[in-house]
């Protein structure tokens, strides 16, 4: 089993925190270059303490995220993450240049020699306001997206591309990337319909804002399909975002959790303007898995948020208990543990008992 350490980069000063999209009138450079900054730092640590990945993502016009591009952070991270595998989990494809997507992984493989990542994401409902894209069109633009990144990564002559969504006079990126075919892809896989594509196409399938009960069921699915394409899947195909805290002791842990919970901003994508959600879903967005989406968003007790494993929490040796039954449920073969809150030293601190007591437990399952 492999870990990953995800940081959102989250906006460390006060911030206004009504709905999506967030005002900035009380927006502070100060803060911003810190808390960009502090992700960094947590990045370098992860590296040295033996993390297999450091993992990014892109989201926008919210305090939650200051990655509007996660490209020019993993950017940063080439000059600072000299180890780990750099995963872009990811870039949501259907409101980008699908073009502009293949040159900039390519560059960032290059750099580091072919250490990147590359999560192909549709991206969160209300992000298709940020770029005036249809959420009706979603699934189309990212499969489309899809083929004509891969198709830029592999074809080594001059070629030109006239889709649904897509139209290009030629197409010749250099630099190139450095694995081949391209770097491993990976796409999100809750629904039905997502599970099928990457199923047929080969592509890994990656799991985030749910828990281990629905994911385990998606995952099913996912390796049934591919069955019928005449392949299985590795341990490594599929990841679990988690979020974790870790302390010395149980009640460390609860206690730096629930504190930071109190005086934290409550700002997140998933609560972001329920209206806009609604609206968005309604144009089919979620597929076949409407419902359990539903599921995902309804609140829950810490207890409960640890039980379906949306939570690791406590002293390494619960941790480590906890992982077992993900592992045992879902068979993921790659954990991407999100930072719990932005703490100072207990976030530090979460990392390196991380790094030093937990992963080495995990890493011949």
């Amino acid at each position: 089993m492999k870990a990953s350490l995800f940081s959102a980069a989250r906006y460390h000063g006060p911030a206004e925190d009504v709905s999506w999209p967030v005002g900035g009138t009380v927006y502070s450079a100060e803060h911003a270059q810190q808390s960009l900054q502090a992700s960094l730092d947590q990045f370098a640590m992860a590296d040295q303490l033996g993390y297999d990945w450091v993992s990014v993502a892109e989201h926008h016009y919210s305090p939650f995220s200051l990655t509007p591009n996660p490209m020019v952070i993993a950017g940063a991270l080439t000059q600072i993450v000299k180890r780990a595998k750099i995963a872009l989990l990811g870039a949501s494809i259907p409101i980008l240049n699908p073009v502009r997507v293949a040159e900039e992984f390519a560059m960032l493989d290059t750099i580091t020699g072919g250490r990147v990542i590359a999560g192909m994401l549709r991206g969160t409902p209300n992000e298709y306001v940020t770029y005036n894209i249809n959420p009706a069109e979603s699934r189309g633009r990212f499969e489309e997206a899809m083929r004509l990144i891969q198709m830029a990564w592999t074809e080594t002559e001059p070629f030109g591309w006239q889709g649904r969504y897509y139209e290009y006079r030629t197409i010749s990126i250099w630099p190139r990337p450095v694995q081949k075919p391209g770097p491993k892809i990976y796409m999100s896989g809750s629904s039905p319909e997502s599970g099928e594509f990457a199923a047929k196409h080969r592509i890994g399938l990656g799991f985030a804002v749910t828990n281990v009960p629905l994911a385990a069921k998606a995952a099913k699915h996912y390796r049934e399909q591919a069955a019928r394409y005449g392949w299985t899947p590795e341990p490594d195909d599929i990841i679990y975002r988690v979020g974790i805290h870790a302390g010395r002791t149980d009640e460390e842990a609860i206690e730096d959790f629930t504190r930071a919970a109190a005086l934290g901003s409550t700002n997140s994508l998933t609560m972001a303007n329920r209206a806009l959600e609604s609206n968005i879903a309604a144009t089919g967005y979620y597929g076949r898995d409407v419902d359990n989406q539903r599921k995902r968003l309804m609140p829950s007790t810490l207890r409960e948020r640890i039980d379906e494993g949306r939570l690791l929490l406590g002293s390494p040796d619960s941790i480590v208990k906890q992982i077992e039954v993900i592992q045992r449920d879902l068979g993921a073969g790659v954990l991407d543990l999100t930072v719990m809150h932005q703490m100072g030293a207990p976030t530090l601190r979460s990392i390196e008992l991380t790094g030093e007591k937990i992963l080495p437990r995990i890493r011949g399952w």
